[in-house]
């Protein structure tokens, strides 16, 4: 099982890299590291299990978090009290966005970053997003509300991009007023 530790930290230069594009079809590692990828963020939102694995809770991880700077990643959105839905999305791209901006009332978190962060990250609230599922097919995936903010939060790991990079230090609230919490 995948230890938190194992998580790339913020301090790590390999966050920062543009991650490569995925051939098809993906490698036994590749399909190896997605199935450690869901379980890790599976049990790091059951509470007994986070506790006793001591795992930090997350809802999305890419590859470039464990050193692979490969184009996918992995949400596993818990939709219902122990019910998830899982999503994995190989070499995804924004198609389009909403105008309307939100951003996570209680603060954006992430796996890397382990530390508390003062301020509010801008994100579309709708997405739509092409991908590649893991045999090679084409997916589109619709997205709204937090799932949004996870999977852009997700395609920006992949540009080397930390959710810091968008809080205006000298204003980390800045342009609250025209966005909406969640």
């Amino acid at each position: 099982m995948l230890k938190t530790s194992e998580i790339l930290d913020e301090k790590d230069k390999r966050l920062r890299v543009i991650s490569k594009e995925c051939s098809f079809p993906l490698t036994k590692k590749d399909k190896e590291l997605i199935h450690i990828m869901i379980e890790y963020l599976k049990n790091s939102q059951i509470e007994e299990l986070a506790e006793k694995y001591d795992l930090r809770p997350g809802m999305g991880m890419s590859a470039i978090q464990l050193g692979v700077a490969k184009r996918y990643f992995v949400v596993v959105d818990e939709v219902e009290e122990g019910k998830f839905e899982t999503y994995v999305l190989i070499n995804p791209k924004i198609i389009s966005n909403s105008l309307e901006q939100i951003y996570v009332d209680m603060g954006e978190g992430c796996l890397s970053v382990n530390r508390p962060v003062e301020g509010i990250v801008p994100r579309y609230a709708r997405v739509s997003v092409e991908a590649y599922d893991m045999e090679g097919r084409k997916i589109h995936v619709r997205a709204r509300e937090e799932l949004a903010v996870c999977f852009q939060h997700e395609i920006d790991h992949l540009n080397g991009i930390l959710f810091t990079d968008h809080i205006d230090p000298k204003n980390p609230y800045k342009g609250k007023d025209q966005m909406r919490a969640i």
